[in-house]
């Protein structure tokens, strides 16, 4: 009864603003990526919500202060929240924690307050140190939600919400907080951050294909991924009936390359977490990948994953970021997301876009059409750049 369980979900993304919808997109390997506005007529694409979404509903007293990272996270919150059972005044505030991970902060208000600045000479906006500040999307989800826990955000790149739901289950597994919100949330689709991922190289103009032997790197998105944990006994004494909890959690660093990944290290992280939730590499039924759709990124993983399953064992693995695209420091949460309602369904969903596997990438890797199959327990992994390794352990609560 202290395993510590998911009893909330909630998503902003452009494969769905709510549960059904990001899930129909994912169980269909159906791709969000359009042109980006931000940079029309460049070929870059991305993985953009629908710009005529309306988010003026939010809990927000003073929406002139919030960055669009923050606003995402703040939507994805309530509707957490509402799917856990979860009103003002049912937990001690105090006893309700916020901790998320978000890779870059405030990116499209910091080149918002750039081009105002250098190009229009004019004075930065009053509201730009609180717009751009890493940990805002924490605090406005507090302000939101009324939480005074805990509250603080993780940056680790890519990993930044694998880390920030494995620190979260920890606090809630010691008992410091009742509850945690938590997850990812990114928002990083202005002119100057595209540019700056698409002069590293490895961007697509076609499609994120993850283990694809055509594969051409990856696709930028945005998005918020939030997870409601709680303690069991908390959970059932709510009411509530707790079916996947968060049982492990295992993280590392390279400590080598500040780019190329290594499978040593992502090994680690993956060891790690089945240690933490003492499970056996053979209990876990299905694997959500990071797959980026790079050619070092899968080919690293991929031999990971035989390192720790061993040659011939590896599980069913798929990479949902054909289907939402690389949200970045937001991109663990969506999977872990996707991840616990594959288990709910019992259906693992495909890589999208996976028409000629890479042959050296010898693994069933779920192509094109989702699959009906039981998964007691799953793992989500995350791999960033500066060698920081994330992975999760989630299994079916009995």
């Amino acid at each position: 009864m202290n395993a510590v369980v998911v009893s909330g979900l909630g998503v902003t993304s452009p494969s769905g603003l709510d549960l059904e919808a990001f899930w129909a997109n994912l169980a269909a390997g159906r791709p969000s990526f359009t042109p980006a506005r931000a940079l029309p007529d460049s070929g870059v694409i991305a993985a953009e919500i629908d710009e005529a979404t309306d988010f003026s509903g939010l809990p927000i007293p003073v929406p002139g202060a919030c960055d669009r990272n923050a606003v995402l996270a703040v939507s994805a919150a309530g509707r957490a929240l509402a799917d856990a059972g979860l009103v003002p005044g049912s937990v001690a505030p105090e006893r309700i924690a916020v901790i998320l991970g978000n890779g870059g902060g405030g990116l499209t208000s910091l080149d918002a307050q750039y081009e105002r600045l250098f190009v229009e000479n004019k004075r930065p906006h009053p509201f730009s140190v609180v717009r751009a500040m890493g940990s805002s999307s924490a605090s406005w989800v507090s302000i939101a939600c009324g939480a005074q826990g805990p509250c603080f955000v993780i940056a680790s790149a890519c990993a930044s919400a694998t880390h920030a739901i494995g620190v979260a289950a920890q606090l809630v597994r010691s008992g410091v907080v009742d509850v945690a919100i938590t997850g990812g949330t990114e928002a990083p689709l202005s002119r100057g951050t595209l540019l700056a991922w698409n002069g590293m190289k490895i961007m697509s103009r076609t499609g994120c294909r993850p283990f694809s032997r055509d594969r051409d790197g990856l696709v930028v998105g945005e998005g918020a991924g939030i997870l409601v944990l709680e303690r069991e006994a908390h959970a059932r004494a709510r009411g509530r009936k707790p079916t996947v909890a968060v049982a492990g959690f295992g993280s590392g660093a390279d400590a080598g390359d500040i780019v190329a990944p290594t499978v040593e290290g992502m090994a680690r992280a993956m060891r790690a977490a089945l240690t933490d939730a003492d499970l056996a590499a053979r209990d876990i039924a299905y694997v959500n990948a990071h797959g980026t759709g790079t050619r070092a990124n899968d080919l690293t993983e991929v031999r990971a994953l035989r390192e720790v399953f061993g040659p011939g064992a590896v599980p069913p693995v798929s990479s949902t970021k054909g289907t939402t695209g690389h949200a970045l420091g937001a991109a663990g949460a969506l999977e872990a997301v996707a991840t616990v309602l594959a288990m709910t369904r019992s259906v693992a969903p495909p890589t999208a876009n996976l028409t000629d596997q890479d042959p050296e990438l010898d693994i069933d890797a779920i192509p094109l059409l989702a699959r009906p199959m039981p998964i007691r327990a799953a793992m989500s992994n995350s791999f960033a750049f500066g060698g920081l390794n994330a992975s999760l352990i989630l299994r079916q609560v009995s």
